[in-house]
């Protein structure tokens, strides 16, 4: 029995109608070997049986890509007619036909690689985005592998557009990503990159000074590859907190809580977290926990707006929470946070007061698994109030 999918295409309705699976290759800049790993993987799947296709491919004048795609299948591209020319596109139709309009292919587990996902289709496509003609063929229960790049992600435009100068007008929503059953970051270092770029393996001679000296610089590349393997460590991070048990997973990412008071050292502890948040490349996060039945004086008031105005500075951000448990509510912060690290001062009690009510730290080691406790040493003379 054939059924009409919503391109037109004629498929068989008795396979079943799940959705294909997606996984993404994704690196930091052009000839890291996406594309390279992509086919690799799907001529590995080839000899298992699988029945894999090229959907799309741009080979660039690589010679090593274009040899690891021989013995694939490519499926023709569509040819549009613009302004008295011929351009060529995926022809996304002819996929589903080729996957879904017979019997000897439907019957198999199918794949089709997609390259450069981020692509704009030529005006009067069916579809504006390359992104988008992968989902038509994830619906029809096609698995897919595409590649892209870290800069076409929407989130990341603006922030790679300060790091390169380079405003991308190609991009893919982060919800493509999000949604992708794997994502496989394709990754080397900027000087083996640059290397590469050298040896006229990612784009011709009279391009190859061009890119070294704007988008390809080193500190260019050093970024660019921190972004790709933070976006794939977020998803990552998600998917365990969407799979553990009552939330309880191992943080991927470093995160810093600093414990402030209306001691005069919560401005040195703030610093000494800054600097650990920054060494750790790690977001900041500053508490202060305000006693509900003790009201703060002018002084102590204008200390704790300071503490907050430094921790803009430090582009953190500065939480205040009102409980009479100090020791609770940093516990409940740090978990709401996913805080792996937190910094405090050392006790301002006496040797008395500890023994009989027990300090802020061996109440924190009591109520926290999994983080480190920084206690930072000061200078008790010059305490104002507890």
């Amino acid at each position: 029995m054939l059924d009409q999918t919503n391109s037109g295409v004629a498929i068989n309705s008795s396979y079943p109608a799940r959705r294909g699976k997606h996984k993404i290759f994704i690196g930091m800049a052009p000839g890291v070997g996406k594309t390279y790993r992509m086919l690799e993987e799907g001529n590995a799947l080839k000899q298992e049986g699988i029945d894999v296709v090229i959907g799309l491919l741009e080979t660039h004048g690589r010679k090593e890509t274009a040899e690891k795609a021989a013995g694939l299948e490519i499926i023709p591209r569509q040819q549009i007619a613009r302004g008295g020319l011929t351009l060529t596109e995926m022809d996304t139709e002819a996929i589903l036909q080729r996957c879904l309009g017979t019997s000897s292919y439907a019957s198999k587990s199918q794949l089709v690689l997609v390259d450069e996902l981020a692509h704009t289709n030529v005006p009067g496509s069916p579809r504006e985005k390359r992104y988008q003609d992968v989902e038509v063929i994830l619906a029809a229960g096609i698995d897919v592998y595409s590649t892209m790049n870290v800069q076409h992600l929407e989130s990341l435009n603006d922030l790679v557009a300060r790091i390169t100068g380079v405003v991308v007008r190609e991009r893919v929503p982060d919800r493509i990503l999000e949604a992708a059953d794997e994502v496989v970051v394709v990754d080397v270092t900027p000087e083996t990159l640059q290397e590469r770029l050298l040896e006229g393996k990612i784009y011709e001679q009279s391009k190859i000074q061009q890119s070294l000296d704007n988008f390809f610089q080193r500190r260019n590349l050093i970024a660019l590859r921190e972004l790709a393997l933070r976006e794939v460590a977020d998803n990552i991070e998600e998917d365990a907190i969407a799979s553990s048990p009552n939330g309880q997973f191992c943080n991927i990412h470093e995160r810093v809580l600093v414990c402030v008071s209306t001691y005069p050292n919560s401005l040195q502890l703030l610093r000494r977290g800054a600097r650990l948040a920054n060494y750790m490349n790690a977001p900041l996060y500053v508490v202060f926990v305000a006693d509900p039945e003790r009201f703060l004086n002018k002084e102590e008031s204008l200390h704790i707006h300071n503490c907050e105005k430094l921790c803009q500075e430090f582009t953190g951000t500065f939480l205040r929470v009102t409980n009479g448990n100090i020791a609770q509510a940093i516990a409940e912060v740090a978990e709401k946070y996913r805080i792996t690290q937190i910094v405090i001062g050392e006790s301002q009690r006496s040797r008395w007061q500890i023994l009989l009510k027990g300090s802020l730290t061996q109440k924190l080691v009591r109520l926290l698994k999994n983080i480190d406790i920084h206690i930072i040493a000061s200078d008790k003379q010059s305490a104002v109030k507890s």
